[in-house]
């Protein structure tokens, strides 16, 4: 019974610690006549006057009290900046800061870093963040779901970091032109965290569960504005580029292409942006990190494209990962895009609207359509911190020259869904309901999903459905499997340890998968379980076994090289046993290893290592590789195979605004040789000299070579 009434207690006090968070922790922001000096050295009367936010509470290793670490942030503004000022003390610990690099968008978790999560229509779901490292890398990104960031964005802003062996001192000057705000509301949600690797510490200003990113918006401060923010007035910026590409594929006389082209940025309000964008160039993109393949379905890869990023969760987030009506990496995938326009933004505190339509050109000798985009999107905030969102998705055919079958082509999707946040985040849940379009015969089905979600900091659960027939059809989406019923079920549990010893908890996930067709017929089924480990020092050690059963739907080819398929029908079933480590971030030289056994399809068996190596010379140069073999045995006519994929990558950071990548990569699986070098320099915020340089050779399913030279130069200008 008291243990029962102690759960209760704990579920009561983390329900209300959101309400308390904002109630309490309120930091009021006045306005300066002083003109700040980004230094690092907060010698401004400003800094001196302001209101202090302090007391920062430990998340993690604990979140029950106060840091040890002591941190202090200051906020002020003027017509045309937000500054923010944080000191980070080294009271308790002392010794050199850990950082990868000078790098933009720095990995999280291996960097002593600062992070400023501002919800400026203070809906605890949508924002920004912003963060530096203790030697000056920025880290920016917009977000969502009240806890997710998306890092492909990028803005312009302003800062300065100040350091010694006693406090690390970061100095922010973000435009008011770079963020989207309501300039009548006099409250915006805020909260600032650091990671302190030194002392294997994370904190808050205010106060955020361990289970949660310390960005959580549901926990989140005040920010009081006794003098209102600035109006934005007009914000328009144009953003032209310059683009001379040199390529030359399998051989072939060496091709010179000229582009030029830019997009437009224009507020209709302080929160309503429209992009144009004209002859799009997407040279500067980073390459996809290659992976082994050995999986029946489609891979998903992330969107990277400047074009799409703003409040890209309104279009590409509806749905479920592996159910996306809306994947915007469908558009311009094998000819140009000539240009598009997005109108996305906040209307209201409550309504969120997003409009795109991108024209893509034909293509005669592919014999490839010119192709038209469209997508509108809705989203109603409803109770705390929920929402309802309508999407509708277009792909159609323009001057089509092919048969008339397909000379009127399109395809259509029209969906919604509930998306449910409870307002201290422990439960989340999602009713969605989605319908394709198309003059093609059985291309007209219906989906339906649903899930319902609890994450407490011991326990954490979901049960999740999914209905997808055969006849639904979204080309311009991700759903790489239809004709199927799903019900998963997963549920973990953690216990906290309270001695004095390197283990800080430990506990079982267990995870149970059904796949039926749509005639309830079983097709796959997965039991997975893990014990996991975590230490104070942040590493983490994991074991686990599953057991799968797959009924194969169509064809496949195990190995996916080409020699021979296992036939539709056929039943397979295999165990797994696995083990992974993480070692601690705080080290120089970090690593990941996992190591697996068992099973595989036609009672083969497969053995894998994989692992991810990484080595600093901070702060100019982060190492890093990944090095996966897989060893796979099966009976005539596969025989016996080993796949190595290596992955090498070198971040040379000259200074926070030059940067020097190269990868190289090695998939033996597609005989794939891959060579990206990619120079970048921001001479001013937010414009940039790139200079990339790529090189492909590919044997499989045809065999292909070439290179590439890019010299793209693109500027900011604010009208």
């Amino acid at each position: 019974m008291k243990k029962k009434l102690l759960l209760y207690l704990l579920c009561f006090s983390q329900s209300i610690l959101s309400q308390i968070n904002f109630d309490k922790y309120q930091l009021p922001i006045q306005k300066t006549s002083e003109k700040i000096i980004l230094d690092g050295k907060l010698d401004e009367d400003t800094w001196k006057t302001a209101a202090v936010g302090k007391d920062f509470f430990m998340i993690t290793p604990v979140d029950t009290g106060k840091a040890n670490q002591f941190s202090e942030a200051r906020v002020s503004f003027d017509d045309e900046y937000l500054y923010i000022a944080i000191i980070f003390y080294n009271n308790s610990i002392k010794g050199d800061y850990v950082v990868e690099s000078l790098k933009r968008d720095f990995s999280f978790g291996k960097n002593d870093n600062f992070l400023v999560a501002i919800d400026p229509f203070n809906n605890q779901s949508t924002g920004f963040a912003f963060g530096l490292n203790a030697y000056g890398a920025q880290w920016d990104g917009t977000m969502y779901d009240g806890r997710s960031v998306d890092l492909n964005w990028d803005t312009k802003w302003y800062s300065e970091v100040h350091f010694d062996e006693n406090q690390w001192v970061c100095e922010i000057a973000i435009p008011f032109k770079s963020i989207r705000y309501d300039e009548t509301s006099a409250i915006w949600g805020i909260n600032f965290s650091r990671l302190d690797l030194k002392a294997s510490e994370k904190s808050s200003w205010a106060p955020v569960p361990r289970q949660f990113p310390s960005v959580s918006l549901a926990y989140a401060g005040a920010l009081l504005w006794e003098t209102p923010p600035p109006k934005q007035g007009n914000n328009t910026s144009l953003i032209p580029y310059v683009s001379e590409n040199l390529n030359n594929v399998n051989s072939d006389p060496t091709t010179n292409n000229l582009k030029v082209g830019g997009d437009l940025k224009y507020n209709l309000t302080s929160a309503l942006n429209l992009d144009v964008t004209l002859n799009p160039d997407f040279s500067q993109a980073e390459v996809d990190q290659q992976v082994t393949n050995l999986d029946r379905f489609e891979l998903f890869f992330p969107e990277r494209r400047q074009f799409f990023l703003e409040n890209a969760d309104l279009f590409s987030n509806f749905g479920y990962r592996t159910i996306r009506p809306f994947f915007s990496r469908r558009i311009g995938l094998n000819v140009p895009i000539v240009g598009g326009i997005r109108l996305s933004g906040n209307l209201n505190e409550n309504w969120r609207l997003g409009v795109m339509d991108v024209q893509t050109q034909k293509d005669e000798l592919a014999g490839l359509d010119a192709e038209n985009f469209g997508v509108f999107t809705l989203q109603k905030k409803v109770l705390d911190r929920s929402n309802i969102s309508v999407l509708f998705v277009n792909k159609q055919n323009l001057n089509s020259f092919q048969t008339s079958r397909e000379k009127n082509h399109f395809n259509r999707n029209m969906g919604i869904e509930y998306n449910y946040f409870s307002e201290d985040n422990l439960w989340d849940g999602k009713l969605l309901f989605l319908k394709s379009f198309s003059p093609i015969e059985g291309q007209n089905g219906a989906v339906f999903a649903s899930h319902i979600g609890y994450q407490s900091t011991r326990w954490n659960w979901r049960i999740q459905q999914e209905y997808v027939p055969k006849d639904y059809s979204a080309e311009v989406g991700f759903v790489p499997r239809t004709n199927y019923i799903k019900l998963q079920a997963r549920g973990g549990h953690l216990v906290y340890t309270k001695k004095e010893t390197p283990l800080l908890s430990h506990g079982p996930a267990v995870v149970q998968t059904y796949f039926y067709n749509t005639s309830f017929d079983k097709m796959d089924r997965t039991t997975a379980i893990n014990y996991l480990f975590n230490f104070k020092n942040r590493s983490r050690l994991s074991l686990g076994f599953q057991d799968q059963y797959v009924q194969l739907q169509s064809d496949f080819d195990p190995l996916r090289t080409g020699i021979a398929s296992l036939q539709k029908g056929t039943m397979h079933q295999w165990n797994t046993l696995s083990v992974s480590y993480d070692a601690k971030p705080q080290n120089r030289f970090t690593y990941s290893l996992e190591g697996l056994t068992g099973g595989y399809y036609e009672k083969g068996k497969r053995s894998a290592l994989l692992g991810e190596f990484g080595y600093r010379f901070q702060p100019f140069l982060e190492l890093s590789s990944v090095v996966n073999y897989n060893q796979i045995q099966l009976p005539a006519p596969w025989y016996d195979n080993s796949f190595w994929l290596l992955g090498v990558k070198s971040n040379l950071t000259f200074t926070n605004t030059i940067f020097f990548s190269n990868l190289f990569q090695y998939n033996e699986q597609l005989g794939l040789w891959n060579f990206n070098s990619r120079f970048q320099w921001r001479y001013k915020p937010a414009s940039d000299l790139f200079l990339v340089f790529n090189s492909n050779e590919i044997n499989y399913p045809s065999q292909t070579r070439g290179w590439s030279l890019t010299l793209k130069i693109n500027y900011w200008l604010n009208l």
